[in-house]
């Protein structure tokens, strides 16, 4: 089995703090590489980040990536924070813009990935492994899919280690950005981020957003057993699966599953994986 990693949010209330460690307890046990925790839509849980991640990093012995958003932030409290982030131990960070949070008018002192990646290699040097983000169906704010690889470059050369992607139910999607990227000349890892299915509904929302497709024959299957859930469920389990055992036949370097924080899903495909 190829090295895998799990993305979680930070929880906001004590039920979903439960949750959370049941979670993290159940998955840890497939031996993660690493883990990411996310700072939410909008910078909306941008304070949890910091308790989230000490949690897993010491209380669950987990190698622990935050997310660090550079919209709405200055130079001076993303370093504060990344300081904060090397006092607590952690060998990763996952570099994103993120999008500006609610009612907020002020985009920060830094506008776009790649500059906090310089950023963080101006201050900290390799103290930081830095994961950058990377979409195989294009940034749906990207002009055309030239624009969107010439934005992924510019992170790899601001000093980036590896990338993870949007998730993607296409496999050729994925194969074909890594084929033009490496023609660029980006060399890095790139990881594919999986989705697993637990809610079909709230992935379409999910889909609509971040511009990730889902392909029609998915749709017409997954309406055809109407409210059958667990038909519904099987069904997203195999073709999970089935994206994971293509993405590793065809050479990807790892997998990283992002997990809504629910175990299940994940276990089921990491089960019929191995």
């Amino acid at each position: 089995m190829i090295p895998i990693s799990f993305e979680f949010y930070p929880p906001k209330t004590d039920d979903q703090r439960t949750q959370l460690d049941r979670t993290v307890r159940k998955l840890a046990a497939h031996a993660p590489e690493y883990v990411t925790c996310t700072f939410g839509a909008g910078g909306s849980t941008l304070s949890h980040t910091p308790v989230t991640v000490r949690r897993l990093n010491q209380e669950h012995r987990l190698d622990a990536a935050p997310h660090l958003s550079c919209v709405g932030g200055s130079r001076e409290e993303i370093r504060e924070l990344l300081e904060l982030y090397r006092a607590m131990g952690c060998n990763r960070i996952v570099a994103l813009r993120g999008d500006l949070p609610s009612g907020m008018g002020h985009p920060g002192d830094l506008r776009y990935a790649s500059e906090l990646v310089a950023f963080i290699r101006s201050e900290f040097g390799d103290r930081f492994r830095i994961e950058v983000g990377c979409y195989p169906e294009i940034h749906p704010q990207a002009d055309d899919a030239r624009a969107d690889l010439g934005h992924f470059k510019a992170k790899v050369d601001a000093g980036a280690d590896a990338a993870i992607t949007q998730y993607f139910y296409n496999a050729d999607a994925y194969f074909h950005f890594v084929d033009s990227a490496r023609r660029a000349g980006v060399e890095v890892p790139i990881i594919p981020g999986v989705m697993p299915i637990s809610n079909f509904s709230q992935l379409r929302r999910f889909s609509e957003g971040c511009g990730a497709e889902i392909p029609r024959w998915m749709l017409r299957q997954m309406s055809a057993y109407g409210d059958d859930v667990d038909a519904i469920r099987e069904l997203a389990v195999d073709i999970v699966t089935r994206l994971c055992e293509r993405l590793i036949a065809g050479g990807a370097p790892a997998l990283h599953f992002y997990t809504l924080n629910l175990a299940r899903p994940t276990q089921a495909v990491l089960a019929r994986l191995s």
